[in-house]
């Protein structure tokens, strides 16, 4: 009987390719790195060809690993870097140019032109996001811009114009398939979140036709099936597709009204489950969770430019720490009554400030301020960016957050963990399990090839809790401080 359910996680550094057996638990992973090509305007690019073959490979890889029969794999599923963008010919197949990854900002003068004619609210108003570089639509809009010939190829609906989980799709299906998620979709600034449809009129602002634009799908949906190009001896389903961050959020098992999670990685996804109805927010954007079931969810989303980044930089620039692991006994070994405070602003401030010119701070020093209490403060300074977004979407959502679940490699650390709880004043639960996104796209196809049972699949993985033992006097000092400290960094 067939009861292995595969999946792939497509994320900016490499793919992983994911085994479960028939009760969900994970049993093998297999990794590949893609090359990132970044230019000397930080613009950033990845070969979708290479994330193919990639794909591909790691699929191979992880079956030959686990031992198992491949063909008792029953159904695949695909999570995958959001906003990242690419055009392709659709008969041909081939790019026309590179993926524009999610990092990239060569849109920014196609958003600034489309805010000077005055399109900027309506956008917001339509899309739930504000218009930014940062999202798919304007990469794309790059691309037929600037590639010769594209315009025109577009105008004749013979391209192709996607994110990476239509890419996949359509090469997995041999070009039958051009479909896309609604959670991939309400990243890309041109679905309507409120009639769930490529929204026409924004669609225009940039110059791209909806003949170029994938079929919606719901994210459990009939993608088409695959043989991974003759690797197995029968096609599977491609049953479950998410973005990355919505993936985790379905995998960490938040699928109720007010559930929250937090993936810390380089930066931070923190997405809380909204139900059935959008809230619009003026801190945070506004998106699907997906659509399971037949049924759509929304969410409130943050994003942090600087988290995990943090500690690279303390390992790589400032040469603080050999290592990350080093960071939690430094922390616990920082004088309690310093008062450092790092404000990560490298990059400007995203949500809840929303100021992309601020710059990054260290503040509060003393003649005893030395090596632990800063790499303390580097810790602490992404608990009290996520606790930010935390009290917006508590705020704006009129839903109280009792319960934040965490996901990433910083979670390893007790330290931070014990901080989040404490400064948030919520019970932080890090999983058994760190591959969320994955996990989620593995899951939504599996329920929907009635292997696993949903409540069951989501609720048998085993959490560590930290609890918050923060007396009130003292948390509110150090949030106070924290505000104070954001406010240094700011611009008029």
């Amino acid at each position: 009987m067939k009861n292995y359910v595969l999946s792939i996680d497509q994320s900016t550094q490499g793919t992983k390719a994911l085994l479960f057996d028939g009760e969900g638990n994970l049993i093998c992973r297999c990794d590949l790195p893609h090359k990132q090509y970044i230019d000397d305007k930080g613009w950033v690019e990845h070969d979708p060809e290479e994330i193919y073959a990639n794909t591909l490979s790691v699929i191979r890889n992880v079956v030959e690993k686990a031992g198992i029969d491949k063909n008792e794999i029953a159904v695949f599923g695909i999570s995958n870097q959001r906003e990242t963008a690419m055009v392709w010919d659709r008969v041909t197949g081939k790019p026309v140019y590179n993926a524009v990854v999610w990092q990239c900002a060569r849109g920014a003068a196609i958003c600034a032109r489309i805010e000077k004619e005055g399109h900027g609210d309506v956008i917001r108003a339509h899309t739930g996001i504000q218009l930014s570089p940062y999202f798919s639509a304007a990469k794309i809009a790059w691309v037929l811009e600037n590639v010769p010939g594209a315009r025109e190829k577009a105008g004749r609906g013979e391209l192709c114009c996607g994110t990476i989980d239509s890419w996949l799709v359509y090469r997995l299906t041999g070009g039958k398939n051009f479909y896309t998620d609604y959670s991939n979709a309400s990243r890309t600034q041109m679905f309507n979140i409120s009639t769930l449809t490529w929204d026409e009129e924004v669609c225009g602002y940039f110059g791209i036709p909806l003949s170029c634009l994938a079929e919606l799908t719901d994210s459990d949906g009939d993608y088409g099936c695959t043989d991974f190009e003759g690797y197995l001896d029968e096609p599977i389903p491609i049953r479950g597709v998410l973005g990355d961050s919505h993936g985790a959020l379905f995998g960490q098992g938040c699928i109720r009204e007010g559930m929250i999670k937090t993936t810390y990685g380089t930066g931070s996804s923190i997405m809380m489950n909204i139900g059935k109805k959008p809230v619009f927010s003026d801190q945070v954007v506004t998106s699907l969770a997906w659509k399971l079931g037949g049924e759509v969810n929304y969410v409130l989303e943050g994003n942090i430019n600087y988290t995990g980044a943090v500690i690279t930089w303390l390992k790589d620039d400032l040469n603080m720490i050999a290592s990350p692991g080093e960071t939690e006994e430094l922390a616990n070994q920082a004088n309690p009554g310093d008062k450092t405070y790092l404000v990560p602003a490298f990059s400007g401030l995203g949500a809840p400030y929303w100021d992309p010119d601020a710059a990054a701070t260290i503040c509060g020093m003393t003649r005893t301020t030395g090596r632990a209490e800063i790499v303390r403060a580097g810790l602490e300074c992404i608990a009290y960016q996520i606790t930010d977004i935390v009290k917006a979407m508590e705020k704006d959502s009129g839903l109280p957050i009792r319960e934040l679940r965490v996901d990433g490699g910083p979670t390893r650390n007790g330290y931070l963990m014990q901080f989040q709880s404490d400064i948030a004043d919520v019970t932080v639960q890090v999983p058994s399990q760190e591959e969320l996104s994955g996990i989620g796209a593995a899951y939504a196809a599996g329920i929907a090839a009635g292997i696993y049972d949903r409540d069951q699949v989501l609720g048998n993985m085993t959490r560590r809790k930290f609890e918050p033992k923060m007396s009130e006097d003292v948390r509110s000092g150090k949030y106070e401080g924290w505000k104070a400290a954001v406010k240094r960094t700011l611009t008029e």
